[in-house]
């Protein structure tokens, strides 16, 4: 059988390297961001709100109507509003205390209006339940009590005649501008300069924890070792930071009993600094892993990590074992680990 090259060179990676998203990879993307399609739809939101409505009766019947998926609306409320799962399962916790008449009593263009709840509060209140994560916003879902409850909080809590139920929905405030188009489209344009700020990295994080988890699948499913433990942002002891003593924390922790293995995995199709992080990092955790005769493996992959060909260079040196990110290569990184683990390198 012939002796596998573990430690590869930038020239041998690149030659085996994907470089962009493999199409599995690009699907499970697809079903994890949605600031894409938000921005894709903004302007059936903007069509939506910008009819003139009477109430919010008359609007639900605008949403049931248009093409934009009625999760997908409400998606779009919560990014706006800033007002996610976290703040949502808060108000759906105290919703008795706020809302004691099961009642959203709102001002809006100085008339008084009032909004009875039809299935809030409920036992568990979640962006799932709302259709609004992932693989379930992909798929369409029509407008619910529920969602109408939602909206109506997302719309006017801030409208609120108690003002305990303004004070704590205050960020909810889209409904001031129902049926003013020019206000709207302006409202909504600063608010989505601000959220691609914040998504950018966002997304970016998303690939990354992709391109992880896919790792960390293709390991458990194929590495055929009993009694490993695989785990994500793990450390390893006597690992730490020089400068503080905290512990190391790596993208993957293979272990079995008083043995480790630390994996990094990178895969950028944009060039960024991280790379170059990882490489300014590399010779310090490398000499650290293998004074406490442990591994550590890298998988890298991606066109824009190869624009940074000196950080590739740097964390070639500075590994044990070094792949690109495909199945063939994870096959690689298994051998190795067998390797490792069974006491052959």
């Amino acid at each position: 059988m012939p002796v596998i090259n573990f430690q590869r060179t930038v020239e041998d990676l690149y030659k085996l390297a994907s470089m962009f998203w493999p199409s599995e990879l690009n699907r499970l993307e697809a079903e994890r961001s949605v600031i894409p399609k938000l921005l894709e739809t903004q302007e059936q939101f903007v069509a939506i709100l910008s009819v003139d409505v009477s109430d919010l009766d008359s609007l639900f019947q605008i949403i049931d109507a248009a093409t934009l998926p009625a999760n997908l609306f409400l998606k779009h409320l919560v990014v706006l509003s800033d007002f996610g799962g976290e703040m949502l399962q808060r108000t759906n916790r105290e919703f008795n205390s706020l809302f004691p008449a099961s009642r959203l009593d709102y001002l809006w263009n100085e008339k008084k209006y009032s909004y009875d709840f039809k299935r809030l509060p409920l036992g568990n209140l979640t962006n799932s339940r709302l259709g609004l994560t992932g693989k379930k916003l992909i798929d369409a879902q029509p407008l619910s009590d529920l969602t109408k409850d939602v909206v109506a909080l997302l719309l006017f809590g801030s409208a609120c005649e108690e003002e305990k139920v303004s004070e704590t929905l205050v960020k909810c405030e889209i409904g001031n501008y129902l049926s003013q188009p020019e206000i709207l489209e302006k409202f909504i344009k600063q608010r989505y300069i601000w959220v691609s700020r914040i998504t950018a990295g966002a997304k970016a994080n998303t690939l990354g924890q992709i391109a992880q988890s896919f790792v960390k699948a293709y390991i458990e499913n194929n590495l055929g070792i009993e009694g490993i433990s695989i785990r994500t942002s793990g450390s390893i002891p006597g690992v730490s930071h020089t400068s503080s003593d905290r512990p190391t924390t790596f993208d993957l922790v293979i272990s079995a009993g008083n043995k480790y293995v630390a994996i990094e995995v990178s895969f950028q199709v944009t060039t960024n600094s991280t790379i170059e992080r990882k490489a300014g990092q590399a010779r310090a955790r490398f000499e650290q892993v293998e004074k406490e005769g442990y591994k550590i493996a890298y998988v890298i992959d991606g066109a824009g990590n190869f624009q940074r060909e000196n950080a590739i260079r740097t964390l070639c040196s500075y590994s044990h074992c070094t792949v690109a990110f495909s199945e063939s290569e994870l096959s690689v990184l298994c051998e190795f680990l067998r390797a490792y683990f069974s006491e052959t390198i």
